[in-house]
């Protein structure tokens, strides 16, 4: 029942109740709910009311609005650990999605350059010499995330002879240079894409997405592994392990 006199705004409870049913079954997934005047005459509040909780659920993704027919229960989505010890491709695998990573940009030894337009983002390796490279990661066929990575020069000497098409950068790091990171730092934002990151993701240049920063140190350099990531969340809720930090 809902409570006119509790603190909590009555469209946050509406919207509460609401999830434990779905979460309960007794709203499975693809059924419709109950209409506007429906919901309104049987917890007698009115329809702007009703209305505020179904746009919360629709944009925490519980629920889609289909025009003429009504507000259905969507599948929910899968959570997957981006900050996996195995890697982001791997934390797709463990949920037995097909994963397909596509080289953008290969490996490459380059001067990075110390302009930067994004109040957000500070590479560390600006001014110096790295190695860079970009990758696009599919699930199922759909385009997830870019993540574009740069290595330290000396850490990673050679690392651009060796072929990255389907392998682990951390498996690489591991097994060809004995290397792993001891700590890392992560920050998140959000953000937007244009031009080829646009059309790579098949996203609008107006929809917002999460931007990820992360570094990764290791026991002889401050800062070995610089990646930056652009994710779409409209398929997947991305989380994080505590205690680790993973490649990509």
């Amino acid at each position: 029942m809902l409570n006119p006199n509790a603190p909590m705004p009555l469209y946050r409870q509406l919207a509460e109740l609401l999830t434990d049913k779905i979460r309960t079954g007794e709203y499975p997934v693809g059924s419709r709910i109950p209409s506007e005047p429906q919901l309104a005459a049987v917890h007698g509040i009115g329809r702007p009311t009703i209305r505020q909780a179904l746009d919360q659920l629709v944009r925490k993704g519980l629920l889609t609005r289909r025009r003429g027919s009504g507000t259905f229960v969507c599948q929910p989505q899968q959570e997957v650990d981006l900050f996996s010890l195995d890697g982001t491709a791997a934390s797709f695998r463990k949920k037995g999605l097909a994963v397909l990573s596509t080289i953008l940009m290969p490996m490459a030894l380059v001067h990075v350059s110390g302009i930067d337009n994004n109040a957000f983002t500070h590479n560390p390796f600006a001014g110096q010499r790295a190695y860079r490279f970009s990758r696009l990661t599919r699930v199922d066929g759909d385009p997830v995330l870019i993540e574009e990575i740069f290595l330290h020069a000396e850490l990673f000497a050679g690392i651009d002879r060796i072929d990255m098409h389907g392998r682990s950068l951390s498996a690489v790091a591991e097994e060809r240079f004995h290397l792993q990171p001891s700590s890392g730092k992560q920050s998140f934002h959000i953000g937007y894409v244009q031009d080829d990151k646009a059309l790579h993701l098949q996203v609008k240049p107006e929809m917002p997405i999460l931007v990820v920063n992360r570094q990764l140190h290791f026991a002889h350099a401050a800062c070995g592994v610089f990646s930056q990531m652009w994710c779409r969340t409209d398929r997947f809720v991305f989380s994080q392990s505590m205690g680790g930090s993973g490649y990509a």
